[in-house]
């Protein structure tokens, strides 16, 4: 060692380097990736032309699969997401008033299935068949609502009114057969009929 950095025991005076203390404003633009327009409103320089850095492998954001669709796609979406939403509408508008009135539902239904039966109590069905009906018609409302959100943040939304269909057209169902299910006349000429 030389004098100049003292003895050869002691350790050096001076404090290390931070990181990119010796490197040229330049070269730490290009580290940090600060452009040169906001480095030249800082120093009043004029930016120097920089060759176009290599692509580098990106980390992919989670709302960058709605920026890479095509607009085609995007409309694609749209009218198949509108248009299982109006079949939806016209299914929950057809139900609407048969399920309402709930004894000549079953009346129809007990007819299409070959079973000779009437409900026992048909008034205790009433209450059920308006259930239904309000699931079904809340569920579309729902569906559309959030179909109409996943459209206007640009995600793909053709898959919503498909599985709300599905989720609220089985809520309904099984509102519907509770009565069926629980009386046992209906229930005993069901199972007759199957035999």
């Amino acid at each position: 060692m030389s004098e100049a950095n003292g003895t050869a025991g002691s350790p050096d005076p001076r404090p290390r380097p931070q990181y990119g203390e010796y490197a040229s404003p330049e070269e730490q633009r290009a580290r940090i990736r600060q452009p040169d327009a906001t480095w030249a409103l800082e120093t009043g320089n004029a930016p120097a032309a920089e060759a176009a850095p290599a692509a580098t492998p990106e980390r992919v954001e989670p709302g960058a699969a709605a920026a890479t669709r095509t607009p085609r796609s995007r409309a694609i979406d749209r009218i198949v997401t509108f248009a299982l939403l109006a079949y939806g509408l016209l299914n929950v508008i057809s139900a609407f008033p048969a399920m309402v009135d709930y004894v000549a539902y079953t009346d129809t239904m007990f007819g299409l299935l070959g079973v000779d039966a009437q409900l026992s109590d048909p008034s205790a069905g009433e209450s059920w068949g308006v259930a239904a009906a309000l699931v079904l018609a809340i569920g579309w409302v729902l569906t559309a609502a959030l179909s109409w959100l996943n459209l206007r943040r640009g995600r793909l939304s053709w898959w919503i009114p498909l599985v709300g269909g599905v989720v609220f057209t089985f809520a309904s169902a099984t509102l519907i057969l509770v009565p069926i299910f629980n009386d046992p006349a209906v229930w005993e000429a069901l199972v007759g009929s199957v035999r």
